[in-house]
């Protein structure tokens, strides 16, 4: 950092960049040839290993079954099966496989064994809309395709299928290439600056972009997780889909750190089976969305599951806001569990997190800048570079960065600068003691006259009336003022509560030209398996519900 870097804040006066506050964390060469998996490999090898009966993944198909894989096995089947995709599917480095699965014990092995021949992964969520995948092909260009029996059915009849249920599937961990003396053909080179991953990004507000994530961003953001050895090695419950950048991370970091994954399926998430799980498997850490948190508190108030959580240490959470509200009511009924905030992107990585016990009293940020990273913060009207305090675009620059969009030119050029800085998209600030604050996504500011309003800053102070459960703001049309905040709200049960008083509450707090101004009562709000809110489902049927009045 030069003499003109505040250490409190991170900020240069002179370059008007935020520098991490975190320690440099030393990486390997980018000349040096290395893929994650070997990386994984080596900090596995020099770091305390784990014994033979730690548990890599254990799958709860149900509160009493589980299904696991100690770490050799784990290590076993993936060079099994990168034997037999080099044979018998003839997948070689840069061949692109498309996943469509539900959350099965399997992926994490196949998703090893691709990224250790060189192959790249471009996993996508079985939900998807038939024209989503179809996009999604078309931009990733896969080889194969690994999907279900019941997802099968999705993908087009010209690419190659894999059923990762059948009995096919299940001898590649045994035949290691078709029973033959052929011997596989040898790994190419793989460099980090190579595509790993192929993820696909803001399918929430408008079409899907593919993002080519290179092996160094996993690299770089496993090694700034690393910490000193604790007494006893963490157990993980990921609650995230692993098409998802958080739970594909959270993921392949278990397995370089050493540590045991609980997986679980986000999309049927009950607290009744999260709290079996933990107490059966001794979960220290829970990664999920801020919803599941909610929930944990509101089912031990009412069904008394604090005592089956006595092992979890620390919550993380990431993928949406965390109401303040909601994170003190937690905070006072698990004492014994820490909060840990997140932000990240697809085509970021890890932006930033909190880490010591300090900085987490603080739930209105998401943390600290993370190791290696530089940011800067830029008026989104003006582009002129802005300092501490000060809101704006925010841009990156580190290894985590993605290499950029397949085949979308005129979208690189929106988000990249000429010297490479990424632009994030989110209006955002940094304080005076380097904690980053994230206030709304600057494609969702609403436009109400000359005026630029942050929905997500009215949906927090509308949660946080007592008689709501839950809230989105969207943009409306309106004739004069261009657009105008409305707000969906989900009252709590018994709540009668109207209109008029929405608007007044949110009116007493907040300047004249953010005020609600139209509301809408419903029974939940569609979200995302992370907890984002899909405003873009909201806006639709507020103008279809509009045009069927007239």
């Amino acid at each position: 950092m030069k003499a003109t870097t505040d250490p409190q804040s991170g900020y240069c006066s002179e370059t008007k960049t935020f520098h991490s506050l975190r320690p440099i964390v030393p990486l390997p060469p980018e000349s040096q040839p290395l893929s994650f998996p070997s990386f994984a490999l080596s900090l596995l090898r020099h770091s305390p290993p784990p014994s033979p009966s730690t548990l890599a993944f254990i799958f709860p198909s149900s509160i009493s079954i589980s299904k696991s894989l100690s770490f050799p096995d784990f290590l076993s089947l993936t060079k099994s099966l990168s034997v037999s995709l080099r044979l018998r599917l003839r997948l070689s480095k840069g061949d692109v496989a498309f996943i469509l699965s539900p959350l099965r014990l399997e992926i994490p092995v196949l998703l090893f064994s691709l990224l250790e021949i060189g192959a790249v992964l471009s996993p996508s969520n079985p939900l998807s809309s038939p024209s989503d995948i179809s996009r999604q092909i078309r931009l990733s260009r896969p080889k194969i395709a690994f999907a279900t029996s019941s997802t099968a059915a999705s993908l087009p009849p010209d690419l190659p299928v894999v059923l990762i249920d059948s009995d096919d599937f299940r001898w590649m961990f045994i035949d290691r290439g078709g029973g033959g003396s052929e011997d596989p053909p040898p790994i190419e080179v793989i460099r980090q600056s190579d595509t790993a991953a192929i993820l696909f990004s803001s399918g929430t507000t408008g079409r899907s972009k593919a993002a080519a994530i290179p092996h160094r961003s996993y690299i770089a953001m496993v090694a700034g997780f690393r910490e000193p050895a604790a007494e006893t090695a963490e157990v993980t419950m990921l609650l995230a889909p692993l098409f998802h950048t958080m739970g594909l991370f959270l993921c392949l970091k278990g397995v370089a750190l050493g540590e045991t994954t609980v997986m679980a399926a986000a999309e049927r998430f009950e607290v009744g089976a999260v709290a079996a799980a933990v107490a059966e498997h001794g979960v220290t850490v829970l990664a999920a969305a801020p919803t599941v948190l909610v929930a944990l508190e509101r089912a031990a108030a009412e069904e008394g599951i604090v005592v089956r959580l006595e092992s979890l240490r620390r919550v993380f959470v990431g993928g949406a806001p965390l109401l303040r509200e909601a994170a003190e009511r937690f905070a006072r009924r698990f004492r014994h569990v820490r909060i840990e905030q997140g932000y990240g992107s697809t085509e970021a990585g890890g932006i930033a997190r909190t880490r010591r016990e300090d900085e987490c009293e603080s739930y209105e940020s998401v943390g600290k800048l993370s190791e290696n990273l530089e940011a800067k913060i830029a008026d989104p009207v003006t582009g002129e570079l802005v300092g501490v305090g000060q809101q704006g675009e925010l841009w990156l620059r580190g290894p985590s960065i993605m290499k950029g969009y397949i085949d979308d030119d005129d979208a690189n050029a929106l988000t990249f600068t000429s010297d490479g800085w990424l632009k994030t998209g989110d209006l955002c600030r940094f304080d005076e003691n380097g904690y980053l604050y994230v206030v709304d996504r600057i494609k969702e500011l609403i436009k109400y006259k000359a005026y630029q309003v942050p929905p997500m800053e009215l949906e927090l102070i509308l949660r946080s009336l007592p008689h709501i459960s839950d809230a989105a703001v969207i943009p409306y049309p309106h004739e004069e003022a261009g657009q105008i905040p409305m707000a969906y709200v989900v009252r709590k049960p018994g709540s009668h509560i109207d209109e008029a008083t929405v608007m007044d509450f949110v009116a007493g707090q907040v300047a004249p030209y953010k005020k609600i101004r139209r509301v809408a009562f419903v029974d939940s709000i569609p979200k995302s398996p992370t907890g984002k809110v899909l405003r873009r489902e909201l806006v639709s049927h507020a103008i279809s519900a509009s045009a069927s009045k007239l």
